[in-house]
């Protein structure tokens, strides 16, 4: 790619090599600088596995807060409502974090990591993760950090795990690593670097996705404006009598969505039942389907990730909705919609909206599209949100004539393409500036590059 990131970021051809490189006898790492050392990592750090959690020992009498995998992002540590568990004195030391400790997941995303800076006075942490306290003062936990995201990113971990179980990083495996280490010195002028540099890009990256969010709202109050006010400015306007829609041209109707379209609730057959799972060759939507239509660029579906029999429909509720059916996800992923682009059935988590004679199917579409806010009003529950069916059937769309509807949806169409397609350059720009972080920090790191002199610039 070439343009807007090029000429901000460059590539990491733009720095010299050392001058000399020795073999590291890793065959991941290949030729290192000539004075750097590659040992295992129990020669330099002094690596710990959390304590283990027993819920039927919790006594709450000598407890302390710990941090649990999840706790642990990329250089970043969460201590908001942490829970708590009984340490004993000796785990208590065994267990506690200091200023400086690197603390890396044992599994999840294997690898992801961050040094803790005594955010808390006291701190310990559970099983899944492994604290990684450096032997000698010498050393840099920063530079260390780099490097764990260095070899996590580039599969270095996975890699050597059991392809039979979940990628997991032991603290045997840890602690035998054989891995990179530059003089002290070295260590903390690699660091001065690429804090600089990591720092530039991050910034690049978050004005890039600000430009994205600019344009999805651009595209949301374009659609919202089209099928709420239509596409002549100059018309008389009326009060809908919808809080949500407002105003709409005076010669429109308002219905009752279920008025203007048959309305059908999805359905899941019997999993306890074999007989409805043999033969499946209905396809049938469902929230593992969801990621289809959430960048809400895609207007109709045809694939879906499972499907059911006609003995399973035909001993359920559920239902094969015709070609042209809008659908609405309002369960967990709330508020996504599509147009069915073939015969299928939903699951429940999924209302169904079959036009009649005065709907087109794409002109509800981005109705519903335009009902964002309205969603987030009416959907319930904390853990597991839902929009309840009542509050479906009285859900309104204003209806313009049938040619008006297919003009608003011409224009929406043509306007959406401009602006998706500046979101489609912003997100490649994005990609490609993180792909080159992941290689700068790479290339540092291992001593692909000699960044002593540039650590030292402004």
């Amino acid at each position: 790619m070439s343009g807007w990131a090029d000429s901000l970021v460059g590539t990491t051809q733009d720095y010299r090599p050392y001058p000399e490189y020795q073999d590291s006898k890793v065959d991941w790492l290949g030729q290192v600088p000539v004075h750097w050392d590659v040992a295992p990592v129990y020669s330099r750090y002094d690596v710990e596995l959390g304590k283990m959690l027993d819920s039927k020992r919790v006594t709450g009498q000598s407890s302390g807060k710990y941090l649990r995998n999840v706790d642990v992002q990329w250089n970043a540590v969460n201590i908001d409502d942490l829970p708590e568990m009984d340490f004993t004195p000796s785990e208590r030391k065994r267990y506690g974090l200091r200023p400086g400790d690197l603390l890396v997941c044992e599994g999840g995303e294997v690898g992801r990591a961050a040094i803790w800076k005594g955010e808390l006075e006291e701190c310990y942490y559970q099983k899944a993760l492994h604290r990684v306290r450096p032997r000698l003062q010498s050393e840099t936990p920063r530079f260390f950090l780099f490097l764990v995201r260095s070899l996590a990113t580039g599969g270095v971990f996975t890699a050597g795990g059991n392809p039979n179980t979940i990628d997991q990083l032991t603290a045997v495996q840890l602690r035998h690593y054989r891995l990179p280490f530059p003089p002290p010195r070295e260590q903390a002028a690699i660091v001065r670097f690429l804090d600089r540099e990591t720092a530039k890009i991050d910034a690049l990256v978050a004005k890039k996705e600000r430009l994205i969010e600019l344009l999805q709202e651009r595209r949301a109050a374009l659609i919202f404006r089209a099928v709420t006010r239509g596409l002549d400015p100059s018309r008389p306007m009326g009060e809908s009598g919808v809080e949500w829609l407002g105003e709409i041209p005076s010669d429109w109707d308002v219905k009752r969505m279920k008025f203007a379209a048959k309305l059908r609730s999805g359905h899941t057959p019997s999993r306890q039942n074999a007989d409805y799972w043999k033969e499946c060759t209905i396809p049938w939507f469902g929230l593992a389907d969801v990621w289809q239509i959430r960048d809400g660029q895609a207007e109709y579906v045809v694939d879906t990730s499972e499907k059911i029999s006609e003995v399973g429909l035909a001993n359920s509720a559920a239902t094969l909705l015709p070609k042209g059916t809008v659908i609405l996800s309002r369960t967990a992923s709330v508020g996504y919609s599509a147009i069915l682009g073939v015969d299928m059935a939903t699951t429940q988590d999924f209302v169904n909206w079959i036009c009649g004679k005065s709907l087109r199917p794409e002109y509800l579409l981005y109705v519903l599209r335009a009902m964002e806010q309205e969603f987030r009003r009416l959907t319930m529950g904390s853990t597991h949100q839902t929009i309840y069916m009542p509050d479906v059937g009285s859900f309104v769309t204003p209806v313009p004539p049938l040619v008006e509807q297919d003009q608003i949806v011409g224009y929406i169409r043509r306007e959406r393409a401009d602006i998706e397609a500046l979101i489609r350059k912003a997100i490649e720009a994005i990609e490609y500036v993180k792909e080159y972080r992941s290689a700068l920090v790479s290339a540092a790191v291992t001593g692909k590059i000699d960044v002593r002199e540039a650590s030292t610039a402004q």
